[in-house]
């Protein structure tokens, strides 16, 4: 059994994952670095909404920030855990599938 600091490490990656707008944020930027500027329009958010979100992601270890003049820029630091939403889709898609089966019978 592994250490249990790793298993409060993973728990805080996940709990800084757990809101929708951070998902959005980061399926956005698994297709390239995007501006807070338009990661704000696709949640319709304030930007210190905005902010608080990325800083929860950015001390999680997800993503990074740089800045160029007035504008920050985000990134995803590991691309890879797309296929963590793709387990959770999977996960939802057998569940919506037992249900179906468990009204029919």
């Amino acid at each position: 059994m592994e250490d249990y600091a790793v298993y409060e490490a993973r728990a805080e990656v996940v709990k800084a994952l757990a809101h929708p707008s951070r998902i959005i944020f980061v399926e956005a930027l698994a297709e390239g670095e995007r501006c807070v500027c338009e990661l704000q329009e696709l949640v319709d958010a304030t930007m210190p909404t905005v902010s608080r979100h990325l800083a929860q992601m950015k001390n999680a270890g997800i993503v990074t920030g740089r800045r160029e003049g007035n504008q920050g820029y985000y990134r995803l630091l590991v691309p890879c855990i797309m296929e963590l939403f793709h387990c959770i889709d999977a996960v939802r898609r057998d569940a919506a599938e037992r249900m179906a089966e468990s009204v029919e019978t």
